[in-house]
């Protein structure tokens, strides 16, 4: 145990864990105490993983309309995506994820715009299949520059059984537009990973492949699983287009209907966030033999060491091009890094995301001296915390899908001087006086990703950190003379 604010902090142990889980009735004892590691010198990590949440225990979870439509879907720009379905659900159209796009709204981009079949009773009674057609017509008739649809469907309408195959491909007759189902109702799987993946097999059979280039060149690549929050695409597509690489689409933010259609073409697909996009990679590997490659680009040790992997799947004319983009950005890198380091060393971080971040931004924290004491994923699979294992140090703290009740004890007991989680985290620990930073959207901050982005992510951190505000909040266990 180690001083900290006046008390003493504890270092995760096995022992801390079970004193976190012994509230539990036996069995969710049990299944939970699987979720929850710490790594230790030797270890392997055997942490259970995509697996359904205990009931009565809170979950930050989301669901399979949020993974397809949310996450996917909806950073597609020149198309209209649809939530078929009550607008409770529907409301979830507009771009809450700041996934940020060019062209003008309405015309080149729908993203920020909101499109739903609104249903009503009558609808759950006699089926929504022609409001759902009408609704396609108007949006058209509308919006005459879309350049296809997407229909992602709610709840209901697996319950009542809506055909929106069937009206997908009548209206891709009459429109002639691509036109896809998603069958993402939200009670489908354990949590939006499930999304995620229908997602991927709805762009494999409605979209892939369906439109050729005639300007194919060698150094075409794809960008996937980069959602373009704050302008993350955009940081990043400048790093490959400096080092002579030719980004023909991203997957999907700020992505085109035209560039997913081609996609096929490319000679590399380069993917950010594997959780959400590697089903795809894989298809397209195995039916078009393009490889594909997990990058990173938070934070420069990370960058520098993406940056020569990518290259090296090239000739020397990129990996020549790629030296100069690293020799150009390092002492700019250095800079950011002698500003911020001597305010952010040594802090401790905890982490709690979905998708990539809880692994990825890992290196950029340390670039700035800070530690990562805790990380988990709400839906990570096997293969995520397969590949975060080697990425954290020995006594970190690991969990899976944790609980409100875990998360607080964690952070309660840890003390951690930055926690980076969820919106729906972010009020609870800031209340506690505890430093925060929402890593889903990046606190309507960003990029982080990119050279453009770490000077902006090292300022926020410290912003977070430093800010003479946390003084004025006492956290808990500051006004109380012992705590457990």
């Amino acid at each position: 145990m180690v001083k900290k604010d006046g008390v003493l902090a504890e270092k995760a142990s096995d022992e801390m864990v079970e004193e976190v889980l012994s509230v539990y009735p036996e069995k969710a004892r049990k299944l939970r105490s699987k979720h929850i590691v710490v790594k230790e010198e030797g270890s392997t990590c055997a942490i259970k993983s995509n697996i359904k949440c205990v009931p009565g225990l809170m979950t930050a979870r989301g669901c399979a309309y949020a993974g397809a439509k949310g996450v996917v879907w909806g950073p597609l720009r020149d198309m209209i995506h649809i939530s078929h379905g009550p607008v409770g659900c529907g409301y979830y159209s507009w771009g809450g994820r700041r996934n940020l796009t060019s062209g003008k709204l309405g015309v080149e981009t729908f993203s920020l715009m909101q499109f739903t079949s609104d249903f009503t009773e009558a609808d759950i009674v006699y089926g929504g299949d022609k409001k759902l057609a009408k609704l396609l017509r108007e949006a058209k008739e509308l919006f005459p520059t879309v350049k296809g649809f997407s229909i992602c469907s709610e709840c209901p309408v697996g319950l009542i059984g809506d055909d929106i195959e069937s009206v997908a491909k009548n209206m891709n007759k009459e429109l002639e537009l691509p036109i896809v189902p998603v069958r993402c109702e939200g009670f489908r799987g354990i949590s939006q990973s499930l999304g995620h993946h229908i997602a991927n097999d709805a762009v494999r059979d409605w979209l892939l492949g369906k439109a050729e280039r005639n300007d194919v060149g060698p150094y075409d690549v794809s960008l996937i699983g980069d959602y373009n929050i704050g302008g993350d695409a955009w940081a990043s597509k400048k790093i490959l287009e400096e080092m002579g690489l030719n980004v023909r689409n991203v997957w999907t933010g700020d992505g085109t209907t035209e560039g997913m259609m081609a996609a096929h073409q490319v000679k590399l697909n380069l993917i950010h966030c594997y959780r959400s996009m590697n089903y795809i990679c894989r298809h397209m590997e195995e039916t078009y033999g393009i490889p594909w490659l997990e990058f990173n680009f938070f934070g420069p040790t990370k960058i520098k060491e993406s940056i020569r992997k990518i290259a090296a799947q090239f000739d020397e004319t990129i990996q020549e091009k790629a030296e100069a983009v690293i020799k150009k950005y390092e002492p700019i890198m250095q800079k950011v890094i002698d500003q911020y380091r001597p305010r952010l060393e040594g802090k401790k971080v905890m982490l709690y995301v979905g998708g990539l971040r809880p692994r990825h931004t890992i290196g950029a924290y340390e670039d700035l001296g800070m530690e990562v004491i805790g990380t988990g994923y709400e839906f990570a699979h096997k293969d995520d915390y397969e590949r975060t294992f080697p990425e954290v140090k020995d006594g970190t703290l690991i969990y899976d899908d944790a609980t409100e009740h875990e998360l607080d004890e964690f952070v309660n007991r840890l003390r951690p001087d930055l926690v980076g989680s969820g919106v729906k985290e972010k009020y609870v620990f800031e209340k506690m006086g505890i430093p925060f930073r929402q890593m889903h959207s990046w606190d309507y901050s960003g990029p982080y990703h990119g050279f453009d982005g770490f000077p902006i992510f090292a300022r926020d951190m410290d912003m977070a950190v430093n800010s003479p505000a946390r003084a004025l909040t006492k956290a808990p266990w500051k006004t109380v003379k012992e705590v457990r």
